[in-house]
């Protein structure tokens, strides 16, 4: 058996909303300030323009593209193609990550449980504007004795609710997909269990009560021992 899990706000408490867009302006400040650009109210215009068209609140999309490609367009929108791309875009996204995004209480003792019974795990998770594995994959760095395969959208070229990320997991542990548990806390993440008849577990730890076409809701993690 195989239990996959998304990362943010289901392993990962980020405290970000959904969609960023409303702090891009104060995400590419501190860029600005960090990297010395001295930028224009038409540079940040500009910057705003080129994320708001890869935000997938704003702009669905299921093929994923890559953090460089956007940084290097919003440096090209600058007249500065040779600038700081790198420290851009580092600085960017660090933003994101100021709160010291950190487990939820009850993961670690899931997770340990879990391997202590012999039940492989792995991790999916789309990344928020093509960012890398390196500081994506960070946030679960402290988790990783208990992740068997951890793996975001840059891994698989694909982001839920399209199956390919299951069915990729499903071959590497050479199981049926169908008997892989997929827990998240969105649609998408329900979505892309049920397209590919993996079983789909809905954490839902504010008590929303959402209907996605879950199999399971689960309040906390500890749940999912009992549903398994």
């Amino acid at each position: 058996m195989t239990v996959v899990f998304d990362i943010g706000e289901t392993l990962i408490r980020y405290g970000n909303p959904l969609s960023w867009q409303a702090l891009y302006r104060p995400a590419l400040e501190r860029a600005d300030e960090v990297c010395g650009l001295g930028l224009s109210e038409e540079d940040f215009a500009v910057a705003i323009e080129v994320l708001k068209r890869y935000n997938t609140r704003l702009c669905p999309r299921t093929r994923e593209v890559r953090a460089d490609d956007i940084f290097r367009e919003i440096l090209d929108g600058w007249g500065r193609p040779d600038g700081p791309r790198e420290g851009v875009k580092r600085e960017f996204f660090a933003f994101f990550k100021r709160n010291d995004p950190r487990p939820f209480p009850d993961v670690p003792g899931v997770l340990a449980k879990l391997k202590q019974a012999g039940v492989r795990t792995a991790a999916l998770s789309d990344v928020a504007y093509g960012e890398d594995n390196e500081t994506a994959l960070a946030d679960i760095r402290c988790l990783a004795a208990y992740i068997d395969l951890p793996l975001t959208s840059r891994d698989i070229g694909w982001r839920k609710p399209d199956g390919r990320g299951l069915r990729y997991i499903a071959e590497q542990f050479q199981e049926d997909v169908r008997a892989l548990v997929f827990v998240g806390d969105e649609e998408k993440d329900v979505l892309c269990a049920n397209g590919v008849g993996a079983v789909s577990v809905l954490i839902d730890r504010e008590g929303r009560r959402p209907a996605y076409g879950q199999r399971y809701t689960i309040s906390s993690m500890d749940e999912i021992l009992k549903i398994l």
